[in-house]
């Protein structure tokens, strides 16, 4: 990287943002559009999303937590000091994004939404778009073939 180049990510779009709107336009179709409720008795749909849930907390929180031992921000714009591969960073290069995932989709199973549910693999592929391309090609200039080399050891969602 030269010393001109801003060192972060040039993400503009927090993937939040993304997961929650996915959410709210699955809300706004079941409920203005067309219902597309999920098949599923209502015990084992709440079960599946608690279980989903809890998943996708733990992995995503996992990650949050080891960015702050290790002394980096979870934001994607900013500067990372270092590639972190331990913790769940050893099972996905995006235990966050894979985490928001997984609320989402518990989230669609709770409230019985198969909009929600379908909206998932838009979500991930917009958020690859708007943030992980950036990402990795920010990590690719900064680390070179330390990152390289971590990307081919590691998948990218899981």
């Amino acid at each position: 990287m030269s010393e001109d180049e801003p060192d972060g990510a040039a993400v503009r779009l927090p993937p939040p943002l993304v997961y929650l709107a996915a959410v709210v336009v699955g809300g706004i179709l079941h409920l203005l559009v067309l219902p597309l409720p999920l098949a599923l008795p209502l015990g084992l749909r709440i079960t599946l999303a608690v279980v989903t849930a809890g998943l996708g907390l733990a992995l995503g929180g996992s990650a949050i937590g080891y960015f702050r031992r290790t002394g980096q921000d979870p934001k994607p714009w900013k500067s990372t000091p270092e590639i972190v591969s331990s913790g769940a960073f050893r099972l996905t290069r995006n235990p966050m994004y894979v985490g928001m995932a997984l609320l989402q989709t518990a989230i669609a199973l709770g409230w019985g939404n198969g909009w929600i549910l379908l909206l998932v693999p838009v979500s991930m592929v917009v958020v690859y778009a708007t943030a992980i391309r950036h990402e990795e090609a920010y990590l690719e200039r900064k680390f070179g073939e330390t990152y390289l080399a971590y990307k081919r050891s590691v998948r990218r969602w899981i």
